[in-house]
């Protein structure tokens, strides 16, 4: 455990991609099995344990520590995991390696959400202040270890130290599970897994912006289609079992049943998940309803019906075409489409153009069209994993921005644990006693470092009030927000909610009173796209 808590330490404080690589090759290198095994798992968003909510958390060190005290303490740390890990009192006497992480895997796996609670209470009683972080962040990350390591990113630390193919890697990962052990003796010479992977996730290729390139491009040597505002997925069918995958491997068939359903084929394809009524793309608010849910109901299904608009095929039913030029994967991938007749899909057209400057209006008519902009895909291309330079390129449409004034801080993670980083940001419009703010959306990313110094100043000689770890600020700092769209949402007061938000600037300049109003970012909800 001590290793692993190490290993997260240091990966929170390491922002360099690299410098992380290198970081997670010499813990697989020198870490045996299976306590790597389960670090990886925990890293990739694999390991599943029960969950031992935040609240509870709160209440087994306020069983320990005086409660006032306790929320003093978060409320001045700011993170969860690291105020327990500080504030619980456990023995001085801990050892100097504590219980391995698998002993503390096998400790909660299986466990029911109250005999979870105790055996976390029984080995924060054993571990020391960094294994206690490391261990509140295993139980009650809540999505992710935020150590900034991608799944992607530690399978690559894998190829980087075993010498194997990450493509490779990537297919065997879907048909071994934590801790990977068939895996890790494959990777350190042995025999490779034999494995059913019929049904794996083929990893799949992803593009790179076109700006800056575009001159430099032959425009024979490219196809061009939309790009659909929906989620990337693979959709994988053999012998009747089938698999929905999003494009990190996730299968997320239970959240949509009517897609599996009609899945009467056989092969694996590449392609956009949409909600479609009638013809129209419906916008992404309504396909992100049903994101994420364990259970989907017959009302759910019906109002928000899904669809796969397809771009390319990986495997026909009888063979694997990733290795075949795009043009003649399209070919078999239309023959496939006419074979199949699957209900559910579509093929997403292609774009006629000989010049790159026919395709100018189309991308700035983006917008209106429903659609994020357009691919250019090279008609020699293989389907190769990851995100290699040349093959694919998305040209995206131009950001929207709207002036909006800072209403909510909230204290960030990791390395940001000590600043207000996450900023709720609202918009004017006429209340029932005058002129109100009403949040529009949250962001906390397009600052510099030093920008952050400067806002987490300016937010604690401003607040009006607390709430744990965030608060709210008197109303007189404009942010720049650049966002991707505006969407109707019923969860949200204003009615509304941004797409992709980021701070673009501090207006330090302008007085809130001038901020955008509501009415302005209502006018930008968009219509439904139409399928061609």
């Amino acid at each position: 455990m001590k290793a692993f808590a190490r290993l997260l330490e240091r990966l929170v404080f390491t922002p360099p991609r690299n410098a992380k690589l290198r970081l997670l090759e010499d813990y697989f290198a020198t870490t045996p099995d299976p306590d790597r095994g389960w670090a990886l798992a925990a890293l990739a968003g694999g390991l599943e344990l029960p969950a031992v909510t935040p609240s509870r958390v709160r209440g087994l060190v306020e069983e320990r520590v005086d409660p006032v005290l306790f929320r003093l303490s978060y409320d001045f740390v700011g993170d969860l995991a690291e105020t327990v890990a500080l504030i619980w009192p456990a023995p001085e006497d801990v050892g100097d390696d504590g219980p391995p992480l698998g002993e503390v895997v096998a400790s909660l796996r299986g466990s029911g959400p109250v005999a979870a609670g105790q055996a976390v209470a029984a080995l924060c009683d054993r571990l020391g202040a960094s294994e206690r972080v490391a261990l509140i962040k295993l139980v009650a990350g809540g999505g992710g270890m935020r150590v900034g390591v991608s799944a992607r990113l530690a399978r690559t630390a894998l190829a980087r130290w075993s010498g194997r193919p990450l493509e490779r890697i990537e297919e065997l990962w879907f048909g071994v599970e934590p801790p990977y052990q068939p895996l890790f003796a494959w990777l350190e010479g042995g025999p490779e897994p034999d494995l059913d992977l019929s049904l794996a996730f083929r990893p799949m290729l992803l593009s790179n912006p076109v700006e800056g390139r575009l001159k430099s491009l032959d425009p024979a040597a490219y196809a061009a289609e939309w790009k659909w505002d929906g989620i990337r997925v693979q959709a994988a069918a053999l012998g009747g079992r089938r698999r929905l995958y999003t494009r990190t491997g996730d299968d997320i068939g239970r959240s949509f049943p009517d897609v599996i359903e009609t899945m009467a084929w056989e092969g694996a394809v590449d392609g956009e998940l949409l909600v479609v009524r009638e013809g129209e793309v419906a916008p992404f608010a309504e396909l992100q309803k049903r994101l994420g849910r364990k259970q989907v109901s017959p009302r759910m299904t019906a109002a928000n019906p899904a669809h796969l608009r397809l771009y390319d095929i990986l495997h026909d039913g009888r063979r694997d075409v990733r290795a075949l030029p795009l043009d003649q994967r399209r070919a078999i991938l239309e023959d496939w489409h006419a074979r199949f007749a699957p209900s559910r899909t579509d093929l997403s057209p292609r774009i006629a153009f000989e010049r790159f400057d026919e395709l100018h209006a189309l991308r700035d008519s983006a917008r209106a069209a429903g659609q994020e902009g357009l691919m250019l895909k090279r008609r020699d291309s293989p389907y190769t994993g990851g995100r290699p330079m040349g093959p694919w390129f998305k040209w995206k449409r131009d950001p929207l921005s709207a002036d909006c004034v800072l209403v909510y801080a909230q204290r960030g993670h990791g390395k940001r644990s000590s600043f207000y980083s996450d900023y709720t940001f609202a918009a004017w419009r006429e209340g029932p006693e005058g002129e109100e703010l009403v949040p529009v959306g949250k962001a906390y990313s397009g600052y510099t470092d030093d920008e952050l110094v400067v806002l987490d100043r300016w937010i604690r000689n401003n607040t009006a009030e607390r709430f744990g770890p965030v608060r709210s600020v008197r109303p007189a700092l404009v942010l720049e927000i650049a966002f991707d769209a505006v969407q109707r949402s019923g969860r949200h007061k204003s009615g509304i909610a941004m797409r992709f938000p980021r701070i673009k600037r501090i207006r330090w300049d302008k007085p809130a009173a001038e901020a955008d109003r509501l009415a302005t970012l209502e006018a930008l909800v968009e219509a439904p796209a139409r399928v061609p």
